[in-house]
Order: structure tokens, then sequence, then C-alpha cells
């Protein structure tokens, strides 16, 4: 790295830091293909990830800043950020685990949300660069950390693979019966992030199911089909194509922002959808071993944020797809269930795999 700066322009002294008196640094991922991604183990966070775009040029797709400050300041929190000890929500920060209540922050309207203010996005993680295209983060969430019961060890590898994947394995154990549900919370922008819209994109997903929910974004506990919606993914066609049309799902979330089951054909990971920008042809593979996916489409960000090349981040100008289990499963039984028993090990593979569409 010429002068400190990675091939995305980033300083690893910009990210230099002492935060809960441990230290903050960027970290780069490299393949052999001239792939790079950048992470910081502040809160786990991917902050750059280029991929070869037309004529071999490298784009970069993800949103992100160019310093620690800009994360410590921004007013959206979950940009590229690990997730847990709970992705997506809860309803009215409250479950029961064999009898035992449990409160939680209700950080989001009257729901927790990502495992509350001070979730796994934003702690310092232990950060261990193993090769160089792999960094190993391990954190340890004591008992009753923001609410949840148990300590609970946890690991995040990052690998950045030849064949132009960004893998993340997701590893957990604890020592009291708690809840355990983690994500990845990486913008995307397939045109090159700070490009205007994602509403382009064309996006695949075999989700023949989604989960509904009220004005709160909490799961009814329905299991609704697709077909005939709006929330229909599993013939490829444009996010903007229906994305405001006059639908109740679609007006709660304000876009989507929903959980997916996905229609999974073995208990390992697979590839589950794709999505590309026609702009660049670039598209991602999107593979896992969960039962579900929310797909966020950037509704609420404004503008307000400025980015690593000083491109505002407009409405609807990334999107995420975070594999995770169902938002609020804790309160319904029917759900898959999130619980993680001490002796048992969660374990987790999500896939971001980047190619040409043909």
């Amino acid at each position: 790295m010429k002068n400190d700066r990675n091939n995305a322009g980033l300083s690893k002294s910009d990210f230099d830091k002492i935060i809960d008196g441990k230290a903050v640094s960027l970290f780069t991922l490299e393949n052999d293909k001239g792939a790079e991604v950048s992470i910081t183990n502040y809160g786990g966070k991917v902050v750059s990830l280029l991929v070869p775009g037309k004529d071999n040029q490298m784009v970069d797709v993800v949103t992100g800043y160019d310093s620690i400050g800009g994360y410590l300041n921004s007013g959206e929190i979950y940009f590229g950020a690990a997730i847990g000890r709970y992705g997506n929500r809860i309803a009215k920060g409250e479950f029961s685990i064999d009898g035992v209540d449990y409160k939680l922050e209700q950080n989001n309207g009257p729901n927790s949300l990502h495992g509350g203010s001070g979730g796994f996005h934003a702690v310092v993680w232990d950060a261990k660069q193993t090769h160089k295209s792999t960094l190993e983060l391990t954190y340890l969430s004591e008992d009753m950390e923001e609410g949840f019961p148990g300590n609970l060890n946890v690991k995040i590898v990052y690998k950045l693979n030849n064949d132009n994947q960004l893998v993340i394995d997701y590893f957990a154990t604890t020592d009291k019966k708690t809840l355990c549900n983690l994500t990845n919370h990486t913008y995307f922008n397939l045109s090159g992030e700070g490009a205007e819209t994602i509403l382009d994109h064309v996006l695949k997903l075999d989700a023949s199911h989604y989960t509904p929910t009220d004005d709160t974004a909490i799961p009814t506990g329905e299991i609704k089909e697709v077909k005939g919606t709006p929330m229909d993914f599993t013939n490829e066609k444009s996010i903007g194509s229906q994305i405001d049309e006059d639908f109740i799902d679609l007006k709660l979330g304000n876009g989507y922002d929903h959980n997916f089951v996905l229609d999974k054909k073995k208990k390992g990971v697979e590839k589950l959808g794709y999505i590309f920008s026609p702009l660049t042809n670039i598209q991602m593979d999107f593979y896992s071993d969960q039962p579900g996916v929310q797909l966020y489409t950037g509704n609420f960000m404004d503008g307000s944020q400025i980015g690593k090349k000083g491109k505002a981040y407009l409405r609807r100008s990334a999107f995420c797809l975070e594999a995770q289990y169902f938002p609020d499963s804790p309160n319904n039984p029917e759900f898959p269930s999130t619980i993680l028993e001490p002796g048992e090990e969660y374990r987790q593979t999500t896939i971001y795999g980047f190619s040409f569409h043909e």
C-alpha cells in the first residue's frame, strides 16, 4: 500500500483510534485476482469492496466512510456492520426463555433492533489477519450485555477468495441458553458506491414466501406467498419495477424492508439469488445456509450521509441482503428457533460472489 493507502484510497492511519480502551484499525484483504475488501474491527464493518468492472477497472460496490470518524459521527450506524446478538427486530424488546422474562432496549420505536444501541455493530472486536485474504474477528458478549443472557463467545471470519467471493463465516457458543441470530448489514450499489439509485438493479431471489409485518415492522406471524404480489422476485425483475405500488407491505416498509423465506433445497450453503447492475453488468450472487434474508432498499437514506468519494448517499441508492433467521422468532414459536444452548455451536455462512452478468 503506497503512502499508507490501499487500492480503494483508504488510509489505515485514518482508522487508527482507541475506543473503549481497545485499538481500532483498518484491515485490507486481497485475493490473487486484484479484488480487495477493507474492514474495520469497529463493528466488524465492511468499509469498501473492490471488484472487477468493465475493462477490468475496479469498482467499489459498498457504501462507507474514509475514516473512523465518519462511522462514529454517522446517522447511519449500520453501514457494513456485523449485527448481533439478534439481527432484525424483537417485538417490544421482550422475550422469554424457560419461563424467565428478558427485557431489551427499545431502540426502534417500540421494538428492539439489531441487538440494541450497544450491539455488535458498535463494539470493538479483537482482530487477527491470518492471511492476505483472511481476517478473524472475535468478541465476548458478556452475560446480560444489552439484556441478553449468557456469555456468548463469537468469531467472524471474513475471507476474499480467488473466485471473487466474500465469504463470511460466523461461530458462537454460550454458557447459558440464549438467543443468537447474526448477520451482516453491508449496503451495496453494483453501479458503484455513490451512484444515485439501485432501482434499476435486477434481482432474482429464490423465495416463494415472505413474512408480512405490522406498522412497526414486526411480523404478524403469517407466512404469505409472494405470487401475484410486488414481493415476487422468483423471476428476475428490477427492484424499482413495483416498489411504489399500492401494496400494504410496501406502504408500511416505505419500500422493501422485509424478510423473505428462502426456498432452500438442502441444509448447507447454496446459491439462493443474484442481483446485477445494468450499468456495470456487475453481478452479485447470494449464497446462504439461513432460512431467511432481509431485503432492504435504502428507503430511509436521505442524502445527508457523504461517502468515501464525497458523494451523498441518496434515498434508495443502496440495498442490503441480510441472511438471517426470521424477525421476532422468539415470540413466534412456529418460526425457526433462534435459541442457542450450552454445548451447541451456532454456525452461519453468507457468501457474496461477484462476476459479470452474461
